[in-house]
């Protein structure tokens, strides 16, 4: 027994070790892609900033062109119109689309349902592609059947009663 002691005591010193060695191995595996990273978005901020200055000379020589033939400030108005429109153009084209259900047209065909047909609640796929086009937030709502299937019951819910029925002693 006093032999596993001593076993024991090495044992602990080995983990030791390996949790010192695996902690210096990931530190320097850290460092090194942080460092290529650094490296990187460093990069990529310098060319940002160059094409900063190339859009800047660009739009300069557009409202020079323009001067020629216009006053300045008119050039300048011209020039300033057009950028708005560029950035405008590209806000809506860097913001995200709301994901868009698409039916599932073969469950819709094995079925025998026509996906063309209006559905029983009214509203049908011209009803679905106007709210699609207007931006409706929120995927369409199924339409709610007019009465219940044949032999159906409704739950009865606490305090409520039948239409029609006085249920009062």
């Amino acid at each position: 027994m006093k032999g596993l002691d001593h076993l024991e005591h090495l044992d602990k010193q080995l983990v030791d070790e390996l949790a010192q060695v695996a902690r210096e191995t990931v530190r320097d595996e850290l460092r090194d892609q942080t460092r290529r990273r650094r490296r990187t978005a460093t990069l990529y901020a310098a060319s940002g900033a160059v094409a900063l200055y190339a859009g800047a000379a660009l739009a300069l020589a557009v409202g020079l062109a323009l001067a020629i033939g216009l006053p300045g400030w008119a050039a300048a108005l011209i020039t300033a119109a057009i950028l708005g429109a560029a950035a405008y153009a590209l806000r809506e084209a860097a913001r995200p689309s709301a994901p868009r259900p698409v039916p599932d047209r073969g469950a819709d065909l094995a079925a025998g349902h026509d996906p063309g047909a209006p559905a029983a609640g009214g509203t049908g796929a011209a009803a679905g592609a106007a709210g699609r086009a207007a931006g409706a937030a929120h995927p369409p709502v199924p339409p709610m059947p007019p009465a219940p299937p044949s032999g159906a019951t409704r739950p009865e819910r606490p305090g409520e009663t039948e239409p029609g029925t006085d249920h009062r002693a």
